[in-house]
């Protein structure tokens, strides 16, 4: 736990510092103080408010027992073995299988699954997914992921009015044309390696927390296998359009590869379903 809060001070520290580093490029010591001011206000904004803007952004719908008694009793019995508080609980009307946690706590977070992971795997197969999502939540990696996605989209924001303003010097001097391209490239590829860090080894964790709870190892493994044979071949708009949210997810919901690749927050399927068969 206190790993988790080191971590996500040490984020917070990092995305100001990025913040800075953009505004001094662009407009000298006045930009530098107004990028500044502009992160530690991302940083308070993120903290309190960043799991309402993601579920936002995937037309999240919360559900409760009368309206989803399936997922929702779920959910319930594997948090009352967990020792969690009841999460809320969303669904996102998506093909495309996946899932994410999201909240700044264990008494203020939130589990989704898109429709096409209810529609596709077994009760057996969804417990194992819903337990990771509640391990996520459990060792408080919703904190640290949740803000994470929601900086690096305010970053690649900065980037984009870099690109098109190009950037002013305290004298108000037309800044190097160059510096909006770079920028535009730069503070997406920083926001990248930051999640890159904090995520691939907590997927492990993840996998291993939700096969305790779920009691079914092979579960988890046969989900993992599933949803990735389907969820590349699905496309997600709003994973596409939030590409930094990518992160939370059980399954990188991406389309792209090539460079995108490179930074994938996932480690490889095929190791994680290994490492749960060995589980069993």
């Amino acid at each position: 736990m206190f790993g988790n809060w080191l971590k996500t001070v040490v984020l917070m520290a990092a995305i100001v510092a990025l913040f800075g580093a953009i505004g001094g490029m662009l407009g000298g010591a006045n930009g530098m103080l107004m990028a500044l001011l502009f992160g530690g206000v991302m940083n308070f904004f993120a903290y309190w408010f960043s799991d309402t803007m993601v579920l936002k952004m995937y037309n999240a719908q919360e559900v409760d027992e009368a309206s989803s008694p399936y997922l929702y009793t779920m959910v319930r019995d594997l948090a009352a073995r967990a020792g969690l508080p009841m999460p809320r609980v969303y669904i996102i009307d998506e093909q495309q299988p996946n899932a994410f946690a999201t909240g700044r706590n264990p008494e203020h977070a939130a589990v989704a699954a898109t429709s096409g992971i209810l529609q596709m795997l077994s009760a057996r197969e969804l417990r194992g997914v819903m337990a990771h999502e509640l391990t996520h939540v459990q060792h408080r990696d919703i904190l640290i992921s949740t803000i994470s996605a929601t900086m690096a989209g305010a970053i690649s924001a900065l980037a984009n009015f870099a690109m098109f303003f190009g950037g002013r010097d305290e004298n108000g001097r037309r800044g190097n044309p160059l510096t909006g391209i770079l920028v535009m490239i730069l503070a997406p590829l920083a926001a990248a390696l930051i999640q890159m860090a904090i995520s691939r080894a907590r997927e492990f964790e993840a996998d291993r927390g939700g096969a305790e709870i779920s009691g079914d190892p092979n579960a988890l493994a046969d989900a993992l296998t599933k949803i990735d044979a389907y969820a590349r071949g699905i496309p997600m708009a709003p994973a596409e359009a939030h590409p930094e949210t990518a992160q939370m997810m059980i399954m990188n919901p991406l389309s792209g590869g090539g460079i995108a690749g490179l930074f994938s927050t996932h480690p490889s399927t095929e190791e994680r379903v290994a490492r749960l068969r060995a589980m069993s």
